[in-house]
């Protein structure tokens, strides 16, 4: 499992998102790139894909920018990752799953099978709210 810059970006991104937005106010690319050192033309780039998944609305112009669609308690940390495209799934074979004729007495398959499904629960039950409140993110 890796986690490209896109996902660790989205990821900040949008706890900076929930931090400055916290009553639903709009906050801009431009103040969320310099608060988060990040470009923002590649924040536009992973914003378009929140928007799409339907995470964040955005408004055009002065005043405008983006906010989240949902409570902060709704939304996870793995839909973050997801909507930016994250693949989340431990890699530990070469071999395509379709063409392994090994694949029904790997344990190793079984593993990492049961790791990725872990992480993946893991992060599902990680709120933004809750990654915000926690003492143990802090």
């Amino acid at each position: 499992m890796r986690i490209t810059l896109k996902g660790r970006y989205a990821l900040r991104a949008a706890l900076a998102l929930a931090e400055m937005g916290k009553n639903g106010e709009m906050v801009s690319i431009n103040t969320l790139s310099e608060a988060e050192d990040i470009s923002s033309i590649f924040l536009e780039q992973i914003f378009f894909k929140l928007k799409k998944a339907k995470i964040v609305t955005s408004i055009r112009g002065p005043g405008g920018g983006f906010s989240f669609n949902r409570p902060l308690d709704t939304l996870t940390v793995k839909e973050i990752l997801d909507a930016a495209g994250e693949e989340l799934s431990f890699k530990f074979c070469n071999k395509d799953d379709k063409k392994c004729d090994r694949m029904s007495d790997c344990i190793s398959h079984r593993v990492f099978t049961s790791a990725t499904h872990k992480v993946n629960d893991y992060l599902n039950s990680l709120t933004l709210q809750k990654v915000l409140e926690s003492k143990e993110f802090r």
